[in-house]
């Protein structure tokens, strides 16, 4: 893994598989309207990404090129972006928050799969 989560803004990654570099723009986005990858058009509203992006060099032209990735889709720091005592204290928080926001979402779907399934017996009668 590329060091710690949340990377400064600014700083210029290439993904895994990736052939163009991105621009870190921001942190912790919510994903909200139509999404794609290689495949095409995927479900992803609502989910948490750690970072938004876009192309570099030229930018965010227009506001539907917002690129969403994790951390953990990084292969390389082409560029580090500014780094201040303020953005380490950023980076911090944001790693203990979604750490935290990780470990409620599992325990989520752990408490959904073991729900039990009610008798609908009472229901037809």
């Amino acid at each position: 893994m590329i060091g710690e989560r949340f990377l400064p803004i600014g700083t210029i990654v290439l993904l895994k598989g990736g052939k163009r570099e991105l621009m870190i723009m921001s942190h912790c986005i919510v994903s909200e309207g139509e999404a794609y990858d290689k495949t095409g058009k995927i479900d992803v509203d609502g989910k948490l990404f750690d970072y938004g992006g876009c192309v570099y060099p030229q930018g965010m032209l227009t506001s539907d090129q917002l690129f969403a990735f994790d951390h953990h889709q990084i292969e390389k720091v082409v560029y580090m972006g500014y780094e201040t005592d303020s953005h380490k204290d950023l980076s911090k928080f944001l790693n203990a928050a979604r750490n935290k926001y990780d470990e409620d979402m599992k325990k989520e779907a752990k408490d959904n799969k073991e729900e039990p399934k009610k008798d609908n017996k009472e229901d037809n009668e």
